[in-house]
């Protein structure tokens, strides 16, 4: 009797099963460009939002016979300073993750310069974390005011001017978070990467 040819589906299986462990490895390392690049723009919006924030409101503030006078009241964020912090911290975080993303392929290459990149991105995350925090109870004095000390909620004369700021802090929390999910990573990659001299 003939021998039998051994079946030729192992054989052609092999390629694939070392196709997988390779698109793994490249989804892994796309993660971190993606969260940082959305963390630069979810930075970027909220100091752009909440740097062309303004509105003006019009009151009548006294009536002289028969004639009322108005005053306009004009809302900027510079005329808070948690808003103007807010701004700059923004502003600093889209700046830092738009340079790691231009320089990235040297810090890949350099242990040191890695962690000096992890370093700065946990400092990145608490300026975010606080300028967002420090603008969020501004904004909630803003809406509601503070009875104790007799201070009069704004919103509901400067809408558009809450409702725009509104979206700047949100978008500065969604930065905080991909901050926080970008320092994990590269804490873990930092962890499993052999620790050798530069070269």
């Amino acid at each position: 009797m003939a021998a039998r040819s051994p079946p030729a589906a192992p054989a052609a299986a092999a390629p694939t099963r070392n196709k997988l462990p390779q698109l793994r490895d490249r989804l892994v390392a796309v993660q971190p460009v993606v969260l940082r690049a959305a963390a630069a723009l979810a930075a970027a919006v909220a100091a752009v939002v909440m740097a062309l924030n303004t509105q003006s409101y019009t009151a009548v503030v006294a009536i002289v016979g028969t004639r009322p006078l108005t005053q306009t009241f004009i809302a900027e964020f510079r005329d808070t300073p948690a808003f103007v912090y807010f701004v700059i911290a923004n502003a600093i975080a889209g700046a830092h993750n738009l340079v790691v993303l231009i320089i990235r392929r040297l810090t890949l290459r350099r242990r040191t310069a890695s962690l000096v990149v992890h370093m700065l991105d946990m400092v990145i995350m608490a300026l975010l974390a606080t300028g967002a925090a420090t603008a969020a109870s501004m904004a909630e004095l803003g809406k509601n005011g503070n009875l104790h000390a007799r201070w009069n909620p704004i919103c509901d004369r400067f809408g558009s001017f809450c409702s725009r700021g509104g979206i700047a802090i949100v978008s500065s929390f969604i930065g905080v978070a991909l901050m926080l999910a970008l320092n994990l990573l590269s804490a873990a990659a930092n962890a499993h990467r052999p620790n050798m001299a530069d070269q």
